[in-house]
């Protein structure tokens, strides 16, 4: 299939919400505040008119809940200006691990915040991407554990592809597995982000490689924009299909969150009040009782996804959202979700 041209209005995953909504939200009091939190998914960068950088991630993890380390995971930011392209992305690992480094010297309050490090790598170099894998665990300073090659891809020309621009198909390409192959010797993990009719490469990835650790990102990425708007019912029905495929591989993890995201089936952003977090622990709990369902708490851990998911609620409703989700949990489920799953699979 030869590649779709994106229209100039395609919906894609990053915005930002509009000037002063967010300071209509109301503010909560914090549920659970002692409750240990890792935040395995946050982005950081500097933008032109978009700063989210230690200061503002800072002031989120500060806001009330007990988060006490934090996962960054790649955005295309800071990447080297020079030297061969297949490097470049060191330069966001090298970014990302001086800020952890900053974080750890204090100052910036109690959260160890970029503990851990994704970092990108073009897995279709092929066995040539050793090399930039290792130069990624160097410039990580013993924070780094796995890449994120982003496929989320779609035919539509209303739908934005994934900010590496994925080719259709990309998980299959045999070059991109020989790339892929070099993760497990070197116990690096993968980050799956797709979206949600793409699931079956995913599982087709898992099943070749079972022995290599992958996470699903964003509860697998459902859609409900471009020709997936107003079909929710079918778009559950057939993404908790894929979920429940791939729960079937014990290689796989699930990242709960992403929700808010402007190409995604919930529409807050859209709405002239920013939501309470019983309004999204009802609208997400369809979506992440299943993925809980399917994988078990002990495969599935709440993330952030700021300031990406920011477009729809603030830094701690969001938490208070997922503590909502969690309310009937066990003692162990709950620790699972909240830091256990995230602390075992990223090593912190």
């Amino acid at each position: 299939m030869d590649h779709v041209p994106k229209s100039p209005h395609a919906v894609g995953a990053l915005a930002r919400a509009a000037p002063g909504w967010l300071e209509r939200q109301a503010a909560e009091d914090i549920i659970d505040p002692a409750l240990p939190i890792v935040d395995p998914h946050h982005h950081l960068w500097e933008r032109r008119s978009w700063r989210y950088g230690l200061a503002e991630l800072a002031a989120d993890t500060g806001s009330g809940h007990r988060i006490t380390h934090t996962v960054f995971v790649e955005c295309m930011a800071g990447y080297r200006t020079d030297g061969p392209p297949a490097m470049r992305p060191v330069g966001e690992t090298e970014w990302a691990a001086r800020v952890g480094d900053l974080a750890d010297r204090g100052g910036h309050g109690p959260t160890r915040a970029c503990a851990a490090i994704v970092g990108h790598a073009d897995l279709r170099l092929g066995a040539a991407v050793a090399e930039v894998l290792q130069a990624h665990l160097h410039a990580g300073g013993g924070r780094f554990r796995g890449i994120r090659h982003v496929g989320a891809w779609d035919p539509s020309p209303l739908i934005h592809n994934g900010h590496t621009d994925p080719p259709p198909g990309l998980c299959a390409e045999p070059a991109f597995r020989d790339g892929f192959a070099q993760l497990a010797p070197l116990g690096l993990s993968f980050e799956a982000w797709q979206y949600h009719p793409q699931l079956p490469e995913v599982l087709a990835l898992a099943r070749a490689f079972p022995d290599t650790c992958i996470v699903l990102n964003h509860v697998g990425g459902p859609l409900g924009v471009g020709p997936h708007a107003g079909r929710t019912d079918a778009v559950f029905a057939d993404w908790r299909r894929g979920i429940r495929a791939l729960a079937g591989c014990a290689n796989l993890h699930v990242k709960l969150g992403g929700l808010g995201m402007p190409i995604g089936p919930v529409d807050f952003h859209r709405r002239p009040d920013p939501p309470t977090s019983q309004q999204l622990a009802d609208a997400w709990r369809p979506w992440v009782e299943t993925c809980i369902d399917a994988f078990g708490a002990q495969r599935c851990m709440f993330e952030s996804n700021f300031p990406v998911d920011g477009v729809s609620t603030g830094y701690a409703v969001l938490w208070n959202a997922f503590k909502r989700l969690a309310a009937g949990a066990g003692a162990d489920d709950k620790a699972a979700l909240f830091s256990g799953t995230a602390t075992r699979v990223y090593r912190l």
